[in-house]
């Protein structure tokens, strides 16, 4: 059974890609992740931005496919996911906004 996951693509007045998630991203559907990843990122533009602020959970197999995308994404996340991403050292590879400093 596929974990709910709801991914939605568009761009910021500015041009950047934005990849706005919610739900939960865990082995079920983690692929799916990563093809909207691949898909919605630009070939030489800006980073693509992604929303993470309404996910409410992350699991390994979802850190492994925003490990892979590190050098080309920038993250939004939510208090929630600040402890995997800053354990994992996923937020010394890419910048997350949105979380205390």
């Amino acid at each position: 059974m596929t974990t709910p996951l709801t991914l939605a693509s568009s761009r910021r007045s500015d041009g950047t890609p934005v990849l706005t998630v919610s739900g939960e991203i865990d082995m079920s559907n983690a692929g799916d992740l990563d093809a909207a990843l691949n898909s919605a990122a630009g070939d030489d533009g800006p980073a693509l931005l992604v929303d993470l602020s309404a996910v409410e959970y992350l699991d390994s197999a979802g850190l492994t496919v925003l490990f892979a995308h590190a050098p080309q994404i920038e993250l939004v996340a939510n208090e929630l996911l600040a402890p995997v991403l800053t354990i994992s050292g996923l937020a010394e590879l890419t910048t997350i906004h949105g979380l205390a400093n």
